[in-house]
């Protein structure tokens, strides 16, 4: 019995050790020039993009132009003119409010701008900045004025440049709507409701510091101060 395990452990070839199959990705990774990283220096890698690209973000909320508040104003209510004058509107709005909801509108407002934070988790308003917004409103819009308008503003505002949020063709017993946004130009929106006959429309501009705002001190800003400063022309015709 020993000599047959001897003479079969002789003539048995010796077998190659086992070859450990290569990670999946090693190839690209060493491809694209990571491989001396490994995986935990891949994971880090991501982990300090991941960083980079919050810190990034977080500033977009407190990196704002200093522009004075006449200035925004005039960019909002221009906004809001071009839109009026495709919209096809031949009468003049006075700056006020007639009657809120039901009678004719134009008037100029700001709001708080935010800052999300690091992780765009916080809501905490950015102290000295403004968001300035125009808003307008007509009554008695039929049908016959209203429907062709809002296309033909569907249609321009695409071939400006604006991206479309959101559009809707109501029929007649609900409402149209149109809502568009453009980078560095900001937003505006257009509703029209068929039972009501009530058009109205706004152009809000991005925020930015008030040049006026010094700080310091107890004093909190307050954006209202910011459309207070500036008149609102009457919106009509050109």
């Amino acid at each position: 019995m020993p000599e047959e395990s001897t003479k079969n452990t002789a003539t048995t070839p010796a077998t190659a050790p086992a070859t450990a199959p290569a990670p999946a990705g090693s190839g690209a990774a060493r491809a694209l020039g990571f491989g001396c990283l490994g995986v935990g220096g891949l994971v880090l890698l991501f982990v300090l993009c991941l960083v980079v690209s919050l810190v990034w973000n977080a500033q977009d909320g407190t990196d704002l132009p200093r522009v004075a508040p006449e200035e925004m104003a005039s960019r909002a209510f221009r906004n809001s003119q071009e839109a009026y004058d495709v919209l096809g509107f031949t009468r003049t709005v006075p700056p006020g409010v007639e009657r809120h909801g039901v009678g004719t509108e134009n008037t100029l407002g700001a709001q708080y701008c935010y800052d999300g934070g690091l992780l765009g988790l916080e809501d905490k308003t950015v102290d000295g900045a403004y968001g300035l917004y125009h808003d307008w409103a007509l009554d008695h819009v039929p049908a016959s004025q209203a429907v062709p308008g809002l296309r033909r503003l569907h249609q321009r505002l695409k071939e400006d440049g604006w991206e479309v949020s959101s559009y809707t063709e109501g029929g007649k017993s609900r409402d149209w709507s149109l809502f568009v946004h453009r980078d560095g130009e900001g937003r505006m929106d257009f509703s029209w409701d068929p039972d009501t006959r009530y058009f109205t429309g706004g152009a809000a501009v991005p925020c930015a510091y008030d040049p006026g705002w010094t700080g310091g001190g107890a004093e909190t800003y307050d954006p209202d101060d910011a459309a207070d400063s500036v008149t609102t022309p009457a919106l009509g015709p050109r």
